[in-house]
């Protein structure tokens, strides 16, 4: 026995490999998220950026996992995060300005780790549900299925950047994905709920496409208009 786990319980293995598998299947858009948030960055920076940003993320997942039932049951707190993300999705899609020095590198890294948590914070409000529930109130083997994430969670973000490189498209899909997110987020939160009743998963659907399509127009509109505005200076 350590800290009340007990590695030579089945029912300790199959918890642990609960928690596990659903963290990584539904890290998969905070992964992209990740990638996109630190792609602009210097390949030593990038790195840095994608380690840090992820292990904090998940030290915050953790919080939130702890409380998520509660969280979950407040009002306007996803109509709040739907907003957000819809920002961060337009920000990422918008791209960040070009710059020189050391200085210009630094603040860029601590821009895309804030972008990185405050992302997961408000992607994670459903997602930690699943977790919790595979823990079944036993916060060391949470803490430890979350903490063994980590690693996978960094080689997802890392590969994405890569591919990003290649295939820039996908840095418009991640941030459809945001605005998806977003969208089915507000039609979720009690507040709404309240107002217009809980909506099947068309409607569901339909909201995720509407928020999708406003974060790729959005963001593509402030991405071109800002273009000249650069070539000027």
């Amino acid at each position: 026995m350590f800290f009340g786990l007990d590695f030579s319980s089945p029912v300790f293995w199959s918890a642990f490999g609960s928690i596990l598998l659903a963290n990584i299947v539904l890290s998969g858009d905070n992964a992209v998220v990740i990638a996109m948030a630190a792609r602009t960055l210097q390949p030593e920076q990038r790195s840095k950026a994608i380690f840090w940003g992820s292990a904090a993320a998940i030290v915050m997942r953790i919080v939130l996992t702890i409380v998520a039932i509660q969280l979950l049951t407040l009002p306007y707190l996803k109509l709040i995060g739907a907003v957000l993300l819809v920002y961060i999705g337009v920000d990422l899609l918008r791209g960040e300005d070009e710059g020189d020095g050391e200085g210009k590198e630094i603040n860029g890294m601590a821009a895309a780790i804030r972008t990185i948590l405050i992302a997961d914070l408000v992607m994670s409000l459903d997602n930690v549900l699943a977790v919790a529930a595979a823990a079944k109130g036993n916060v060391p083997l949470l803490v430890m299925g979350l903490l063994v994430s980590i690693p996978l969670i960094i080689f997802g973000a890392t590969l994405l950047t890569k591919v990003m490189e290649r295939f820039p498209i996908i840095i418009t899909v991640g941030a459809a994905l945001l605005g998806f997110l977003a969208g089915e987020m507000l039609l979720t939160d009690p507040a709404v709920v309240d107002q217009i009743g809980a909506v099947g998963d068309t409607t569901l659907t339909i909201g995720g496409l509407l928020g999708a399509a406003l974060v790729v127009a959005l963001g593509t509109w402030m991405s071109r208009s800002h273009k000249p505005a650069d070539a000027a200076d």
